[in-house]
């Protein structure tokens, strides 16, 4: 149920994406699909954050008009470093994925640029001004996007126990085949 909602929420931000930016300038600042992008990479959904970035991207792409590729590029490779970032550090702390998304969002962006350098398509803005105003826009909007997200899927969280510390994940396996009496 909750790829669903993830789903849902990934299209919304699509269509969010597409839409404001032609109702305000300000918000064409704001990368919608990368909020999600990374959020579905923070919870653990490693193979579906790649699939979703790379949709995600590809939407847009196809939608703006832009370099077809270069978004799904961007954001399926921003996927593979977030899922990897979060399989080794512990991120459940929302003032921990603040860096997260503001280091996605840089990343995101210099790959963006370097593929429309590489391919000789010079992008119209400026570097310096996209990447400072995207990085504190998708910021600031991502943290308010998390909260209403975690809020909307706490009520899966309310239903079962609920723990102020939840369990670690194991790094290390134990094994289960004992040569020899041990004792």
């Amino acid at each position: 149920m909750e790829q669903v909602k993830i789903t849902i929420a990934l299209i919304a931000a699509i269509l969010l994406q597409w839409t404001l930016r032609n109702i305000a300038e300000p918000l064409a600042f704001i990368d919608f699909p990368l909020i999600i992008v990374v959020y579905a990479a923070l919870h653990r959904n490693g193979i579906k954050a790649l699939f979703y970035g790379s949709v995600a991207g590809l939407a847009v792409d196809a939608l703006s008009g832009g370099l077809l590729g270069a978004n799904g590029f961007s954001k399926t490779l921003i996927a593979y470093v977030v899922s990897e970032i979060v399989r080794r550090v512990y991120l459940d702390n929302l003032l921990l994925q603040i860096p997260v998304i503001a280091g996605a969002c840089l990343l995101n962006e210099l790959v963006y640029y370097g593929l429309h350098l590489l391919l000789g398509q010079i992008p119209t803005a400026e570097f310096g001004v996209t990447i400072a105003y995207t990085i504190i826009g998708t910021t600031i909007a991502g943290t308010i996007v998390y909260l209403i997200l975690d809020s909307f899927f706490a009520e899966k969280v309310t239903k079962q126990k609920r723990d102020i510390f939840p369990p670690r994940r194991q790094t290390r396996r134990r094994n289960p085949i004992r040569l020899g009496n041990r004792r």
